[in-house]
């Protein structure tokens, strides 16, 4: 990028850069910057009636970006911001610079910084004539110059101005949302809270933390579509894993009593406010438990996130107040579809299944199975009622390929969901471990593939081999992270609980060329170019701008990077877009 081609702002900044540097500071120090205090511990320890306090905040460092300045004689105020929040900082001509040179104070700090640029204070807290509670800067480090412009988001009277809203622009420049929205660092706070919560709950109890691979030759533990890569030096296909299952219950054969892992899935498949295509999940996996020990065990963890981050069980999330206090509702899949469905699952045929849905009017196709069917009904028919905790439990055997058969019913399985807010939290079963069952449970995964179905599941053989050398009774629990924390932090979006959500890739704007400004507007080709530098590409961008602004900046332009070109005149603009 020409230096053209950078907006007025980015041009200035450079210039400030270079001026810097010019006297001899360099904006991108490699030496550590000691950081003694940070904005939050001072707001919270600092008190001017306590000598003892006083005396600790006499001598304090601390680093952070400018986010707002008032500029004004010998003395001025610019608010810093850590990872802690905001504090003020004041600069008073004198004490930044004892001397007879008063360059860091009317060239650096007036001129050359700006919002955005990180930097070093060193000084003593104190409480200003006004009642707010600052930090007089005696030493003033810049540690980094920022190039572009932070958006400017202003606070008064509790109310938000210029807010930094545009779900695109925070998504693609995560880097500025965190920047200028402080409540989007608290949902990434929390999300890591909800995982350190989770591990300490597992670790106490003695279950031990894995590792599984990624890329793996066979996509097993679910019905997804996933990705495929090629690895050159083996010369073989292989896939992005899109569940850790199986290499766990291996874990479970070679003697582990418990197992599990924080890991990233991907599944090749839509995207919208609750599916990413990677993803993260935790699976764990008990030996000697069943799903019903399981569902106790989920309950008690997840009421302890909820107690972790909000002092209690009752959490506010997408318009509804959950409570998260054990236990939690218990419905099987059977009696949620003859509540809200009005229809009995037990025995249904395929060819009832399809007819029932087309009386519910539920869309389906050809390759789908019983299992599908009936998933079809429940999430059409019931899952929208699921608003508090519910476990949904007993799955019919076509539903749950990798789960034990129910001990009292053989159609059905031994598995739950919880559902909360009408969304799948997690999956749960009484794992399936009769190597027999599980191979014609492939094989009949393998049929629907061949039907058609390109969410089968694969034959993984060496998996029904591992369960052939024996795996002990177990259950085993697989919870998505994104979801959770979408829940415990009220956010809308998947892509609010994400630092880097999957995004459409940015198509380039196309730039009219000079000569239709030339030909259709009768703008000068000088001043097309102009045009074009300042931001607005095509002649229709141009037309939609006010005639004394666009004089305005023109003008502005033109003095500010030196063109030397001679201003239009008013009728003339107005000429150019066509104003009357």
């Amino acid at each position: 990028m020409s230096f053209n081609e950078l907006s007025e702002q980015e041009q200035l900044r450079r210039e400030s850069l270079a001026a810097l540097r010019a006297l001899g500071i360099d904006p991108y120090p490699a030496a550590e910057y000691r950081v003694t205090a940070t904005a939050a511990g001072i707001s919270a320890g600092f008190d001017a009636d306590d000598s003892d306090t006083v005396q600790k905040y006499s001598d304090v460092r601390l680093a952070g970006r400018v986010m707002s300045r008032r500029i004004m004689g010998s003395a001025s105020f610019f608010e810093l911001q850590d990872h802690t929040g905001r504090i003020q900082i004041y600069v008073r001509r004198d004490d930044l610079c004892p001397g007879d040179d008063k360059t860091m104070y009317n060239t650096v700090f007036k001129k050359l910084l700006d919002i955005g640029d990180w930097v070093g204070v060193e000084g003593f807290a104190f409480i200003t004539q006004t009642g707010e509670l600052s930090v007089h800067c005696r030493v003033l480090t810049v540690l980094s110059k920022s190039l572009k412009v932070l958006p400017v988001v202003k606070v008064a009277d509790g109310q938000v101005y210029d807010a930094f809203t545009d779900p695109e622009a925070r998504y693609r420049h995560r880097y500025v949302d965190l920047a200028v929205n402080p409540a989007v660092r608290d949902v990434f706070v929390a999300r890591s809270r909800i995982i350190s919560t989770m591990r300490r709950f597992f670790d106490e109890r003695g279950y031990l933390e894995v590792e599984t691979p990624i890329l793996q030759p066979i996509p097993g533990g679910a019905a997804a579509r996933p990705f495929v890569t090629h690895h050159n030096a083996l010369n073989l296909e292989l896939y992005l894993r899109i569940a850790n299952e199986l290499y766990l219950k291996r874990l479970i054969v070679g003697g582990f009593d418990g197992v599990y892992e924080f890991a990233k899935d991907f599944r090749n498949e839509g995207m919208d406010r609750t599916h990413n295509p990677e993803f993260t999940v935790m699976e764990i996996y008990v030996a000697w438990k069943d799903y019903l020990w399981m569902m106790e065990f989920t309950e008690q963890m997840i009421a302890q996130v909820a107690q972790a981050l909000h002092g209690g069980t009752r959490v506010k999330a997408w318009g509804n107040e959950l409570d998260f206090t054990p236990p939690f509702r218990r419905l099987t899949m059977t009696e949620a579809i003859l509540k809200w469905a009005e229809f009995d699952i037990t025995g249904a045929s395929e060819d009832e299944l399809r007819a029932q849905c087309g009386r519910l009017g539920i869309a389906i196709d050809p390759t789908m199975g019983k299992g599908k069917l009936i998933d079809a009904i429940f999430g059409e028919c019931c899952e929208p009622h699921l608003v508090q905790p519910t476990f949904i439990t007993d799955y019919p055997i076509e539903m749950s390929p990798l789960c034990k058969r129910h001990r009292t019913d053989p159609s059905l399985t031994e598995r739950f969901e919880l559902f909360v807010n009408g969304k799948e939290l997690c999956n749960a079963y009484s794992e399936l471990n009769d190597p027999i069952d599980q191979l014609e449970r492939f094989q009949e995964q393998l049929r629907l593939s061949e039907k058609g179905d390109d969410e089968a599941m694969f034959i993984d053989a060496d998996f029904v081999s591992a369960l052939e050398y024996g795996m002990p009774p177990t259950s085993g629990m697989g919870i998505g992270i994104d979801r959770l924390a979408m829940l415990m932090t009220d956010s809308q979006s998947i892509q609010d609980v994400l630092f880097f959500p999957q995004m459409k890739p940015v198509k380039a704007a196309a730039a009219d060329p000079v000569s239709r400004y030339v030909d259709e507007a009768g703008i000068p080709a000088e001043w097309a170019e102009v045009l074009q530098k300042m931001g607005y590409l095509t002649l229709e961008a141009v037309r939609k701008l006010a005639p004394g602004k666009l004089l305005n900046d023109l003008g502005g332009f033109n003095k500010k990077n030196k063109l030397g070109l001679k201003n239009p005149t008013p009728e003339q603009v107005k000429g150019w877009i066509g104003a009357e």
